[in-house]
């Protein structure tokens, strides 16, 4: 059953990972940067933006030291030229904020959709799975640590000067988050807003 379960939320995962992904890729070529459609990545095909350690490794190992409790991962990131954006100081504010909206828009429109299916169904039980997950998702994008969206956010408000040297601690950035998470990033600021949102949006 652990290993069924395990699947099911890989699944659900990779589809909330396609939709966030899809957001940032559309955004830019809308910007007029075309790299990530030549490259294959405007596209909902969850097989387009895989990474071994983000999608799979990682996942499989927060599933089994959380005993199945949590599983959460990362896509392969959509690449971006800024020099192709029709205005990079403004456009890597719409790019980065495209892949959370679209999680949290996504949320709110299973939300509305379970109000119309059976309760006590595996289909609903599912459903409602899939926007924690695409919440979850969202949310966490949106904490400014480079590479997160929320740092392209950030990096886009910020002066010029400031916005390169805080562009400068990327290298840093997976070792900063795995920090945060070992000192409860997730219970104090994730799980809290995640939850009120599932209030909001109807899927308690």
């Amino acid at each position: 059953m652990a290993i069924l379960g395990f699947f099911l939320s890989i699944g659900l995962l990779l589809i909330a990972m396609s939709i966030h992904e899809f957001a940032h890729a559309w955004v830019a070529y809308r910007c007029g940067d075309n790299t990530a459609k030549i490259m294959g990545r405007l596209s909902l095909n969850p097989l387009s933006h895989i990474d071994p350690i983000g999608t799979i490794i990682m996942p499989l190992f927060l599933f089994i030291a959380t005993s199945g409790r949590f599983i959460f991962g990362a896509a392969k990131p959509v690449p971006i030229n800024y020099w192709l954006l029709k205005n990079p100081k403004r456009d890597i504010i719409w790019i980065g904020m495209s892949g959370p909206c679209a999680n949290i828009m996504m949320a709110y429109i299973l939300g509305l959709l379970l109000r119309y299916i059976a309760p006590n169904t595996i289909l609903k039980i599912l459903i409602k799975e899939l926007a924690v997950i695409s919440l979850v998702l969202g949310i966490f994008n949106l904490i400014p640590i480079p590479p997160l969206d929320g740092s392209r956010i950030l990096m886009g408000i910020l002066p010029q000067k400031l916005s390169r040297i805080y562009a400068s601690l990327e290298p840093y950035g997976i070792i900063i988050i795995m920090l945060a998470i070992a000192v409860g990033l997730f219970d104090l600021i994730i799980f809290p807003l995640v939850n009120k949102m599932i209030v909001i949006f109807g899927l308690s």
